[in-house]
């Protein structure tokens, strides 16, 4: 809370400096989420107060996204869970909780710690006693350091991919690495696909080729296109090799287009039906699950084959026109005669134009010959406008138009500037 009484976030954990054996790691701030998921650091300066309700700030908050250095330790996400000895008594002991108190030099510190005997961080059983020592008697034990990688998991079975890609990216490198490994094949590609670039080259290199392609096979074939193309061409190969044949010719084919073209930037899996399927036929297609929605807006009615390269496309049919129609109309008769396709060849401008100028999220993409080889969505459009590091540069920066604003008369000032007079220091 600020000054005022408001609420201005929620406190998510404690941000710790380590320090030499026998001293209680130093508090060095808070780590708050604002909104959405975004979560900045608050430094213990601008603390004026805790209990156990509330915590109570004041000054300046930065509101660029926190992301820890690797000199400093989260008291959640790395020290809950974690496997200890205690000098006192044998034995293996597992944290519980922790009490942070402020020291002589008001500097804050964690000085007591509730341990459990015997415990596990694998075992979701309580069992042993619980005692509450000395920091100092404590000592972490080698290999055990960290939150439970399957809690992290378990917290992520139900997040959006955007959101499990701002935890893995705010996970240390080889946090990052062990979450990855856990995680089930279609969350870990789904969240790659929001992930960085170097984050994405950073994890597929540390799998072993095996798991790089199983996850590869479950990304876009867009998105596993550039991803690949990040790679040298050995690893590249390598992994196009183990991927299912009909995955990797699809990527295969999208790696042979240049990136700022139609043919590189669309997906080679658009929804398509022959002339003589129905509105039924169509609308059963596009609730799939697994489309998304900017696909399902869009069916296209192809000649034979019914798979990319089709046949001569016959043209589109948008999904609100089959939603006002009989579900025993033919599909073919309610084509937009307007859509004209995009030639697979066509530049970024050309693409982005065509989309603003028409107002659609999933535009065709055909060859030469007239066959319908993908199409575009209007996600694939933004990921080539912005900037290359704009996945990046989302998560690690709080400049959000709503929260831009200063608060003055004792309330709590919330800013976007990167400069903190409180800057974290090891």
């Amino acid at each position: 809370m600020d000054d005022a009484g408001d609420q201005v976030g929620r406190l998510r954990d404690v941000v710790v400096q380590r320090r030499t054996l026998g001293r209680a790691p130093r508090v060095k701030g808070l780590v708050v989420e604002l909104f959405a998921r975004h979560r900045i650091f608050m430094p213990m300066e601008r603390i004026r107060s805790v209990d156990a309700v509330q915590v109570i700030s004041t000054g300046i908050v930065n509101t660029r996204r926190f992301e820890r250095r690797d000199s400093e330790t989260l008291v959640i996400d790395d020290l809950f869970d974690a496997q200890v000895s205690r000098r006192s008594q044998p034995g293996t002991w597992m944290i519980f909780d922790v009490a942070m108190l402020r020291a002589r030099n008001r500097d804050w510190e964690l000085a007591e710690v509730a341990v459990r005997e015997g415990g596990s961080a694998r075992r979701l059983a309580r069992r042993g006693q619980v005692v509450i020592v000395d920091w100092t008697d404590i000592t972490l034990l080698a290999g055990e350091f960290g939150q439970a990688t399957d809690q992290l998991v378990a917290q992520m079975e139900d997040m959006k991919p955007a959101d499990v890609a701002r935890e893995l990216h705010d996970l240390s490198p080889r946090r990052r690495a062990e979450v990855a490994s856990a995680l089930d094949d279609h969350k870990l590609a789904s969240a790659l696909e929001e992930l960085p670039e170097d984050e994405q080259v950073e994890l597929i290199q540390a799998m072993d080729n095996e798991r790089a392609a199983d996850i590869l096979e479950e990304m876009d074939p867009d998105d596993a296109a550039d991803l690949i193309g990040e790679l040298s061409p050995e690893v590249a190969e390598e992994l196009l090799g183990r991927m299912e044949p009909d995955e990797a010719k699809d990527v295969r084919r999208l790696l042979t287009y240049a990136e700022f073209t139609a043919g590189g930037m669309m997906t080679p899996e658009p929804v398509i039906v022959p002339p003589d399927a129905t509105v039924a036929d169509a609308l059963a297609i596009v609730r799939q699950e697994e489309l998304t929605p900017a696909l399902a807006a869009m069916v296209y009615v192809c000649r034979p084959p019914l798979e990319t390269p089709t046949g001569r496309l016959v043209g589109g049919v948008h999904i609100q026109r089959l939603l006002r129609e009989p579900p025993s109309l033919l599909v073919s008769g309610l084509i937009d005669s307007e859509l004209e396709p995009i030639s697979d060849q066509a530049n970024l401008h050309t693409v982005s134009r065509y989309f603003a100028t028409y107002n659609l999220v999933n535009a065709p993409v055909v060859d030469r010959e007239g066959r319908l080889i993908g199409a575009i969505t209007v996600d694939d459009v933004l990921d080539h406008v912005l900037p290359e590091d704009w996945r990046g540069t989302q998560m690690d920066s709080g400049d959000d138009r709503d929260h831009d604003q200063a608060h003055t008369g004792g309330e709590i000032a919330v800013s976007a500037a990167t400069n903190d007079p409180y800057e974290r220091g090891d």
